[in-house]
Parts: structure tokens; C-alpha cells; sequence
């Protein structure tokens, strides 16, 4: 098992930025390819973000691309997703995810809200 608690979420004006962060413990943090997901109002939950479990490899959603910046640090079992200019259209709760490919994962957050006015 992993348990993950997000963490850096909140409100936000259009153009801004915010940093979030995912703890992650239990099973051994490194072994696990670490994601970031979303979910709108009415909408399904679908992929932001996944970086491989050395931290050499991402891969970002088209939406978010050249805008968001994921990283990890294994010393830390701490994923995170920085957010620079931020669009209305970027509101929704955020879920980060271990074992995360860009479909599905082994394991979620309970997630952190983000909300960006405009």
C-alpha cells in the first residue's frame, strides 16, 4: 500500500502560481512512476502530468504542456506539480497518483482543490 497526501492547493487569480505536493509513504516511493491527475465540475477525471520513477521521463497532457512542471524528489518521497499561468479552465480538484500511467493508477490522494479566478 501507499498512502498519498497532497498538499499547496487553493485560490488563485488567472496568470498566477501555485506548487503542489504530494507525501508519499508505505511501499518503497522510488519504485513507483508518480502522476497527477484533475477533475472539473461535471467532468470526468483525466491526466495532467506522470514522471517516471527516476525522474528522467515525463509526459504532460496537451492542455497543461510548456505551463506545468513536474518533478520529484526520491529522498523526500515527495512529488510535485508546479502551475505557472494559471487559466480559469485549470480549476479542479487535483489527485496525485502512484503507479500512474496516463489512464489509471494504483494509488490516489483524496486531493486538493485549485481554483483560479479570472
Amino acid at each position: 500500500q501507499v498512502q498519498l497526501v497532497e498538499s499547496g492547493g487553493g485560490l488563485v487569480q488567472a496568470g498566477g502560481s501555485l506548487r503542489l505536493s504530494c507525501a508519499a509513504s508505505g511501499r518503497t516511493f522510488s519504485n513507483y512512476a508518480m502522476g497527477w491527475f484533475r477533475q472539473a465540475p461535471g467532468k470526468e477525471r483525466e491526466f495532467v502530468a506522470v514522471i517516471s520513477w527516476s525522474g528522467g521521463s515525463t509526459y504532460y497532457a496537451d492542455s497543461v504542456k510548456g505551463r506545468f512542471t513536474i518533478s520529484r524528489d526520491n529522498a523526500k518521497n515527495t512529488v510535485y506539480l508546479q502551475m505557472n499561468s494559471l487559466k480559469p479552465e485549470d480549476t479542479a480538484v487535483y489527485y496525485c497518483a502512484a503507479g500512474a500511467g496516463t489512464v489509471r493508477a494504483d494509488y490516489w490522494g483524496q486531493g486538493t482543490q485549485v481554483t483560479v479566478s479570472s
